[in-house]
């Protein structure tokens, strides 16, 4: 008997020497390492590169670049541990397993164990042969090991096998094994987790844990036993191993950003990995709340949503559908890009265009009673009248009368035009021009529009260009109003009422219902984010009792409060003047005069700055600001003038900005284009 084994020792160090002798051959004959036309599947990722939402490869397989320093290091402890303990100093093939397996082969007639090292494994996994029992094919693995450690090396190759691995089913690597298993990324297991993963890809159909839990069960208990003996676990480790439940369902890949996701794919297929500007936190978290609140809202609803940091014009969340594989809701469709109704979400920008051109101030006054235009006759939500307000009341409770007054003023063609060279793309219906409807929600326009022109007044007036793949030139904003303006309009919209169990005075936000009751709009900003909310059908079905304020903005509300405490407004610019109603010029006073005082509004006025006014143009910070002038009355061209000398010239816009020479008295004067002149002295500080 010990003769026999005797013989059967030196039989299989001959055949480890053989082995290695074969491998050796093999490798001088030039067979080299593949293995790099691998398809992986592509991902889409935010900006810190975590994943929001994966695709298949062509072959409908989830297979992820595997990387060492993207794993547990308990899992690599007891990956080479189990499968290869001298992984760090053999050469490709351990002569000392293949001996061990020339001896199993002697006594048993066949091959029981092949002595394979985690590089053969990558060999074979590379090759991907059917037949790994045979001596041939044995030798090429050898072949190939040696081959990939010399011209990889150990972590290349232990890279290889944590990405190509199989774990059952269509799913390979360690990365998708963990996603698909556990639902997270494989940088932080347990050890019931490494142990499953270590013990599933030796048997990867037998042990898959969705189809046989109890033999996955078995399989991770005697990796934890073998772990324990080698001193890789402690007891008590392996015993919270052992207690932890074994799953018996693969989880749903990660799917954020669903319409984005698909789109930037669209864009780009060959690129593999495509890095998004989003925040997958926000994302996800906004996501969660989008689709609680639609569906409490009723059946058929669907939501959408944007998330901008409007400081560098970065889209840190946008969803397309409160639920995107919900048919019934028409998840497919992406309302972030759909076109509809702003019903009056627009209104802040006519105010703007108007305090811009000196038509107004938000303390001016304005009438909001039955009025007729023509043969448009508006009526507010309610079908209620509030008389004589100020224009930052009628703005705060969305007015009808007075937007639209105050649109007629400023010219619904020129508001039109605005909105266009801003890089909004507006949609009239067909045949029809730019009318007084415009302003109360008579265009078509997309969520994401309606994002970027908030973002603008929260940027001082410059609306930035969304901006939601990493790596992208950013593009220069583009002006649609001025900053004084801008800050009035943000000014006005924080003391809007906010909605129920809300608190006014957290940020600026507008509100909007489109006709019959098809869309729900709320729009907000504070010093940091722009968000912007719509609720509705997307066929464009009628939602019965279903407005911007109840339905939209507690979305907004609790959108703002998911992302973190508000950011604070920024300071009133040196140009927004603080001015009561009684500190007006008269030209100011009131929107809409009397024949007889419109007679003496024809005469050229100076209307910003009022006469004799300290204005702070930041001189004792040593950083002169420039100076807004505004005019009522004249006609058109315009040259203003600052202590006698000519400043520049402006057209119906009725506005300039002015570089006085310092602080102290500064004379401003204005000249219009039949001669007429007038001139305020101001004092710069």
């Amino acid at each position: 008997m010990a003769a026999r084994m005797r013989i059967a020792a030196v039989a299989a160090g001959g055949l480890a020497l053989a082995g290695l002798g074969g491998a050796v051959a093999f490798h001088r004959a030039g067979e080299g390492p593949d293995g790099a036309a691998t398809p992986y599947s592509r991902e889409v990722v935010d900006r810190q590169g975590r994943l929001l939402r994966p695709f298949q490869t062509d072959d409908d397989m989830w297979r992820f670049p595997g990387a060492v320093g993207e794993v547990d290091p308990l899992f690599l402890r007891m990956l080479t541990a189990f499968e290869d303990r001298r992984f760090a100093s053999h050469l490709g093939v351990d002569p000392l397993a293949l001996a061990r397996a020339g001896g199993q082969w002697l006594r048993n007639g066949r091959i029981v164990s092949g002595g394979s090292t985690l590089s053969m494994q990558v060999a074979r996994l590379i090759d991907k042969r059917e037949d790994g029992r045979t001596m041939a094919v044995k030798l090429r693995e050898m072949a190939r090991a040696v081959r990939l450690e010399r011209e990889l090396g150990k972590q290349r190759v232990l890279d290889l096998y944590l990405s190509l691995a199989p774990y059952g089913g269509n799913v390979e690597g360690i990365r998708a094994a963990s996603l698909a298993y556990f639902g997270k990324e494989p940088r932080r297991l347990s050890p019931g987790e490494a142990a499953l993963l270590v013990a599933i890809p030796q048997s990867p159909e037998a042990r898959r844990p969705d189809r046989h839990p109890e033999a996955a069960r078995r399989a991770r208990d005697r990796v934890l036993d073998r772990m324990l003996l080698a001193g890789v676990l402690k007891p008590e480790q392996v015993a919270s191993g052992k207690a932890e439940r074994v799953p018996v369902a693969r989880r749903q890949m990660p799917a954020f950003a669903w319409h984005a996701s698909g789109e930037a794919m669209a864009a780009r297929p060959a690129e593999r990995v495509h890095r998004m500007a989003y925040d997958r936190t926000a994302q996800e978290t906004l996501e969660a709340l989008l689709r609680e609140r639609v569906r409490a809202l009723g059946t058929r609803l669907s939501g959408a949503l944007i998330a901008i940091d409007h400081r560098s014009g970065e889209v840190i969340a946008r969803i397309g559908a409160a639920d995107p594989l919900d048919h019934e809701r028409q998840g497919a469709v992406d309302m972030t890009r759909a076109v509809r109704s702003p019903g009056s979400t627009l209104k802040p920008f006519i105010y703007a265009m108007a305090y811009e051109a000196g038509l107004a101030h938000p303390e001016t006054l304005i009438e909001d009673r039955p009025s007729r235009f023509g043969t448009y006759a508006p009526a507010n939500f309610d079908r209620g009248y509030q008389g004589t307000v100020p224009t930052r009341v009628a703005l705060q409770m969305s007015l009808n009368v007075p937007a639209v007054a105050l649109l007629e003023a400023v010219g619904p063609q020129r508001f039109y035009a605005r909105l266009e060279q801003a890089g909004i793309r507006p949609v009239l219906p067909r045949g029809e021009v730019p009318g007084l409807a415009v302003g109360l929600g008579g265009v078509g326009l997309r969520l994401a529009d309606l994002a970027a022109l908030y973002a603008g007044l929260a940027r001082g007036g410059e609306m930035p260009e969304l901006v939601e793949r990493q790596g992208l030139p950013q593009p220069a904003g583009r002006p649609v109003t001025d900053e004084a303006a801008a800050w009035h309009i943000g000014d006005i919209l924080t003391e809007a009422p906010a909605p129920d169990a809300a608190l006014t005075g957290r940020l600026a936000y507008k509100t909007g219902t489109s006709y019959g009751f098809r869309d729900a709009w709320a729009v907000g900003f504070d010093g940091r984010r722009t968000v912007a909310v719509w609720v509705g059908r997307p066929d464009g079905s009628s939602v019965p009792g279903i407005t911007g304020r109840t339905a939209a903005a507690p979305i907004l509300f609790d959108a703002f409060a998911r992302l973190g405490p508000p950011a604070a407004m920024p300071p009133r610019p040196a140009a927004a003047t603080p001015m009561s109603h009684a500190q007006l010029p008269a030209p100011l006073r009131r929107f809409g005069p009397s024949r007889e005082e419109a007679s003496d509004t024809r005469d050229l006025k100076i209307a910003f700055p009022p006469d004799g006014v300290r204005v702070d143009l930041g001189a004792a910070r040593g950083e002169m600001e420039q100076l807004v002038v505004r005019t009522t009355g004249g006609r058109p061209p315009f040259t203003v003038l600052v202590d006698g000398r000519p400043a520049g010239r402006f057209g119906a816009q009725r506005q300039a900005n002015v570089l006085p020479d310092g602080p102290g008295f500064t004379t401003l004067s204005v000249v219009d284009g039949e001669g007429r002149s007038a001139s305020v002295t101001v004092r710069v500080e």
